[in-house]
């Protein structure tokens, strides 16, 4: 039996929401800021599919997700339909020249790992992972606003 954990994250960044969108919704770029994320890659035939693979240490997970909901420059929903069992969102707010992303993931933990680990100090280690992670999207932006 599966246990499903969610947590939400969020930072503000100094640039625009046309910006900050244009980056987000470009998915196979992921990897240049997301620390678990080894790749991403669209399909071909269906843009609202992508295969993830995530890799930490000898931990290493692949699925397929599916967007299920798309409003530029607001949101970003998606859920897997195949692989590792996961859904969430991406939130932009428009704050004048600035931006807040929000993050909110959910996922399946499976039985063999959390007989491993405990819940807790698993969501604590996953929630501090994603908020660096929108860390290093505000000083991707940041970088490359001051190239």
């Amino acid at each position: 039996m599966a246990n499903w954990l969610e947590h939400s994250v969020q930072v503000e960044v100094d640039a625009p929401i046309e910006l900050v969108w244009q980056l987000w919704s470009d998915l196979e770029q992921m990897p240049r800021w997301m620390k678990w994320i080894d790749s991403v890659k669209v399909l071909e035939d269906n843009p609202d599919l992508s295969r993830w693979k995530l890799a930490s240490g000898s931990l290493e997970f692949t699925w397929l997700s599916r967007i299920t909901k798309l409003i530029s420059q607001q949101i970003i929903q998606w859920e897997s339909v195949d692989g590792l069992p996961n859904r969430g969102a991406v939130r932009f707010y428009d704050r004048h020249g600035k931006s807040i992303v929000r993050l909110t993931i959910a996922y399946s933990v499976p039985g063999w790992l959390a007989l491993l680990m405990d819940n807790l100090f698993l969501g604590r280690v996953v929630e501090s992972t994603i908020q660096a992670d929108l860390e290093r999207f505000r000083e991707y932006i940041n970088n490359l606003q001051a190239s």
